[in-house]
């Protein structure tokens, strides 16, 4: 075991060694890439020393902010290129920022959200939340919505929550300080989305932002925060961080899950792998192993382990099959949802009910298997 600890350890320590994600303005990128505009929430506090506006730093406030990030057209599905240091940037290649805006007041960071879901039709007016996971800076959650925004050509209002993650690989305890910090103001977040007009909001959150996320929606279901609760149109937990007796008695004070409640893992997440020994457990929920722990809950778990590559941590943003099938994810949950003679051709070989969950057992092959026209 302590080989397999070291040999993990080494590889997070090796990606902390990678160039980190950091907000390069460049306006005439719009001219080249595609445009993503994101709304930000963060408890993120400034530093004074560095200057640095949303920092690792932990702050009661939450502010808000808009990015227009250029997504360069020169790249494959789940890729993210940060500008080089010393070098121009390349809006053909890298990912860039056309504008940026921070908000004064929460009711300015409103009417801007606002007008962005009005200038939808009624019944279209989504707001897609991402809230990222451990080891992620600023501009990094920012990024990877758009990069997810963009791959799957999502057409809701694109809000992302920006929680204070120290973004070091070694820094796992002061990220899961940050988690349970932070969860009045993801709710706070939910709040100013539903009070601007969204009329459906779908929470897609990874890692230890996962766990982050639960605990928000039972801090709102203890607190009759009916009005957000009832906005939710589906949850989405990518390679969720999360102890799995903590997340079955989440689940039973939050009451009815919202639905679609969809759930990636990965055996070969080496990442939780860590985490798991780290906690002295033999698993997290992104590892499960046996879906029937999962049973009294209507849930949906997507088994992506003939995906993973490297830690296996974040497979279903930057593998390109993955991608394909969560932009089709909707056909999906139609078919789950389908009588049982209709399901027969989804996934052949592949689907398993444990009385109110379900398990989908993704490969290369069988992935789109069920779905294609």
């Amino acid at each position: 075991m302590a080989r397999i600890l070291v040999t993990v350890l080494a590889m997070m320590l090796a990606a902390g060694c990678a160039p980190r994600g950091a907000i390069t303005l460049d306006p005439a990128a719009a001219r080249v890439g595609h445009v993503e505009t994101i709304f930000v929430g963060t408890t993120r506090a400034p530093d004074p020393t560095t200057g640095e506006a949303f920092s690792a730093e932990r702050s009661t406030e939450t502010r808000f902010a808009r990015l227009d990030i250029s997504v360069p057209p020169d790249r494959r599905p789940g890729a993210i290129a940060w500008p080089r240091p010393r070098r121009a940037p390349d809006p053909a290649t890298e990912f860039l920022t056309v504008d940026e805006r921070s908000y004064g007041t929460a009711k300015a960071f409103r009417a801007d959200l606002r007008a962005a879901l009005m200038a939808r039709r009624p019944g279209a007016r989504e707001a897609v939340v991402f809230v990222h996971g451990f080891n992620s800076n600023f501009a990094e959650g920012a990024y990877r919505l758009a990069q997810i925004g963009d791959d799957l050509d999502l057409t809701g209002v694109l809000v992302h929550y920006s929680w204070p993650s120290r973004a070091h690989p070694l820094g796992y305890a002061y990220d899961r300080d940050s988690a349970l910090f932070a969860r009045d103001g993801l709710q706070a977040l939910l709040d100013e989305v539903v009070a601007s007009g969204a009329e459906h909001v779908l929470l897609v959150a990874h890692s230890l932002g996962s766990a982050l996320t639960m605990e928000a929606l039972r801090q709102m279901a203890i607190g009759g925060d009916r009005r957000a609760m009832a906005r939710i149109s589906g949850v989405v937990l990518l390679s969720p961080d999360i102890d799995v007796d903590v997340f079955l008695a989440q689940a039973e004070r939050i009451g009815k899950l919202p639905e679609p409640f969809l759930i990636f893992t990965s055996k070969k997440d080496r990442a939780l792998a860590l985490s798991a020994r780290l906690t002295g457990e033999a698993q997290r929920l992104g590892n499960l192993r046996d879906v029937s722990r999962l049973a009294n809950l209507k849930v949906t778990v997507f088994d992506t382990t003939a995906f993973s590559q490297g830690l296996g941590h974040f497979d279903s943003a930057n593998s390109p099959a993955l991608l394909a099938l969560l932009g089709r994810i909707s056909e999906v949950d139609s078919a789950i949802a389908a009588d049982a003679q209709t399901r027969v051709g989804l996934l052949p070989g592949a689907v398993l009910t444990v009385r109110s969950a379900t398990e989908i057992v993704l490969s290369p092959v069988t992935a789109l298997s069920g779905l294609s026209p």
